[in-house]
């Protein structure tokens, strides 16, 4: 009896050649640029010979060198490339190290160039005895002025560069807390409060944002006392405000730093007394402040410019803070 197949309806002998095949796969394409070990690791090494190519050309001591990591490295390269693009070295007036780092102890405090996208183009060496922090050091925070400013006034500073840029030539100052190294921390119980002044200033004609810098002296304020640490009392002043910051009452001590009698301001208003520069910093403070947004003493805390009797400002740190339907500021004094 023949048995047929019910594929093809031919003969069982037949069937093995009829039964449906199986696909052969093709072979699977070698990927062109494979990771192995040994090419991660000629990538890494070439890496590490350009960014020595990169360090070897750095203008400081070998023993420096030595110390100075890829990131270390890496932000050094980009200061002195944004530098050579503002200054020229062919325009550079020639001085000699040893006449710079004279000049540089006579400064108040240190030097600091920024680009028009505020990124950081110079920071003299001398700032390590203002901040405790050296030029590395410092870059490693990050690459804009930025990134070395401490609390929550970068918009402040923002809007400060901002009306510089707008107006070459117009001098522009802000105060802020920039970051310090841990042992600056540990002995004078935070950040140092320094003062930046200065413009914008065209290095070309005509002017254009990759030949304008802004040049800044950056002097440092005294110390503010921590939140554990005594003030004496001729070292501040307290106020009370209503929610308004309307004067209600304020120590005698006024006299000594502002130059007014208690009965002059009560009943006037705070922002009466404020550098006109300053007044939307002291709002974001009064509205932090009288809504209790944010956390932490740091968000009633700011550091403006407040206008003696005689009419000359001075720097004062004021924390603020809200008691039932008033407001209490206690200011000290940055001489």
């Amino acid at each position: 009896m023949t048995i047929f197949c019910s594929h093809c309806h031919r003969p069982l002998q037949a069937e093995r050649s009829c039964l449906p095949t199986r696909a052969k796969q093709a072979p699977s394409a070698p990927r062109p640029f494979r990771s192995t070990k040994s090419a991660s690791k000629a990538r890494r090494d070439q890496i590490n010979a350009e960014l020595q190519a990169l360090r070897s050309l750095l203008p400081i001591s070998a023993q420096e060198k030595e110390r100075l990591s890829y990131l270390h490295t890496m932000a050094l390269v980009c200061l002195r490339l944004r530098g050579a693009q503002l200054f020229p070295p062919g325009l550079a007036p020639p001085a000699g190290p040893a006449l710079g780092t004279e000049l540089l102890s006579l400064l108040p405090g240190f030097l600091l160039v920024l680009s028009a996208d505020s990124k950081l183009v110079y920071i003299s060496e001398n700032v390590a005895q203002v901040l405790g922090l050296s030029v590395v050091e410092l870059l490693a925070q990050g690459d804009t002025v930025f990134d070395i400013l401490e609390g929550r006034v970068a918009e402040d500073v923002h809007k400060k560069l901002l009306l510089a840029r707008e107006e070459p030539g117009r001098e522009v100052t802000f105060v802020s807390e920039m970051r310090t190294s841990k042992a600056f921390r540990l002995q004078h119980g935070g950040n140092r409060v320094v003062a930046v002044c200065g413009r914008f200033v065209a290095l070309c004609w005509p002017p254009s944002p990759s030949s304008t810098a802004f040049l800044a002296l950056c002097t440092p304020l005294v110390q503010s006392p921590t939140d554990g640490e005594a003030a004496s009392q001729d070292d501040i002043f307290q106020s009370m405000h209503l929610l308004d910051m309307t004067f209600i009452d304020v120590t005698e001590s006024v006299t000594y730093h502002l130059g007014y009698h208690r009965e002059e301001l009560v009943g006037q208003s705070w922002y009466s007394l404020l550098h006109p520069e300053d007044a939307a910093l002291a709002a974001a403070q009064h509205r932090a402040v009288a809504l209790g947004a944010g956390a932490g003493p740091a968000a009633g805390t700011a550091v403006l410019r407040v206008l003696r009797k005689d009419r000359a400002c001075t720097w004062l740190r004021v924390w603020a803070r809200r008691d039932g339907g008033c407001i209490t500021c206690t200011c000290r004094s940055l001489r």
